[in-house]
């Protein structure tokens, strides 16, 4: 697990402007940790503000030997690629780092730990992180979370990777800054390494799925007066398993649809459109009072994925879809997340 003094380096190759860079962007976007390098051949030498949007100064270097030129302690890998295997033209860049003497953190699936050409060069206080691992005791759902006095906020999607773990980021960052008990249940790789707890959900065996995301809402009820629970999958990906667990797992109270603006078909499979949003909307909210095993939870809000637009058009876009669903809209990483906020407290 990372410490906040570990100073990162970010193995993003082809990643910034790439469709699989979501791990690397996330942790520049909200992590704590120091961030030294990003390496990423691509881009070297470009303004990485100025790329993303991200307000981080952070160098692009072409190399993981150019990026020791800033003393990092930790190499992470900040791609996501389909499949989740490691390219083969990164597993030497992986190799030096190891050899160099730095960290590894691994949110891919294949676990990096016990590898025979990394683990023996490791010395006593090196490690590596592999994420992705199903945490021990688990048992199955219970829907016991539906009992839980505070309120749980789940993020649900028209896609894959359309922004779920930061808009939940952007609600608990809100309500922390409002004096909250707010509480964030990572569910994936990159807000575990962010958040540094949570379940990597698609490592679970699919019978003990919505027990772990049980285990850890009711665990951060404890303390909590409204968790953000990261979103995973959607309903309409027809590859995507994670959605019903999260849904039974933390019954609940509230959701926020998460959709990208102007996106019609599902990005992977071009031929699977994605049906209007009050659609959308009337069936993730069928499921979640589906024969009263779920919470009878509803949309209140739709968080809208503008990166791609102007302001003013991320505005038009805004205003389109509160028209089309009759309910609260914001893209919060441009706008703030007050007015999601303020549709959970006002829901009723």
């Amino acid at each position: 697990m990372l410490k906040p003094e570990n100073r990162l380096a970010i193995l993003m190759h082809e990643g910034i402007l790439g469709k699989f860079g979501k791990t690397g962007l996330g942790l520049l976007r909200y992590s704590a940790n120091p961030i030294v390098a990003v390496i990423d051949r691509e881009c070297a030498g470009r303004s990485l503000r100025e790329l993303t949007g991200i307000p981080r100064e952070v160098p692009i270097v072409a190399s993981v030997q150019e990026a020791m030129a800033y003393r990092p302690d930790t190499l992470v890998i900040g791609i996501a690629p389909s499949g989740g295997a490691l390219p083969a033209e990164m597993w030497r860049e992986v190799r030096t780092a190891v050899l160099a003497g730095l960290n590894l953190v691994n949110g891919l699936h294949a676990p990096l730990a016990k590898h025979p050409d990394l683990e023996p060069f490791l010395h006593s206080c090196q490690w590596i992180w592999d994420v992705r691992k199903e945490p021990p005791g688990l048992g199955v759902g219970s829907g016991k979370a539906r009992h839980l006095n505070c309120t749980r906020v789940l993020t649900v999607g028209t896609d894959m990777a359309v922004g779920k773990m930061t808009v939940s980021l952007e609600m608990h960052r809100t309500c922390l800054q409002q004096g909250l008990r707010s509480r964030f249940l990572a569910t994936g790789q990159t807000g575990i390494m962010i958040e540094g707890s949570g379940v990597a959900l698609d490592a679970v065996r699919v019978d003990f799925a919505s027990g772990a995301v049980e285990k850890f809402v009711c665990e951060l009820a404890e303390d909590a007066e409204i968790i953000h629970i990261e979103g995973q999958g959607a309903l309409t990906n027809p590859a995507s398993t994670a959605t019903l667990p999260l849904l039974r797992g933390a019954q609940p109270t509230h959701l926020i649809l998460v959709h990208r603006a102007g996106q019609t078909h599902i990005r992977t499979f071009p031929d699977v459109p994605i049906p209007p949003l009050p659609e959308v909307i009337r069936i993730y909210e069928q499921v979640a009072e589906m024969g009263g095993a779920f919470y009878p939870s509803k949309v209140v809000a739709v968080a809208l994925n503008t990166a791609h637009l102007s302001e003013s058009e991320a505005r038009a876009a805004i205003v389109q879809v509160e028209a089309e669903t009759k309910l609260p809209c914001t893209d919060p990483v441009r706008f703030g997340a007050g007015r999601l906020l303020q549709a959970i407290m006002t829901s009723g």
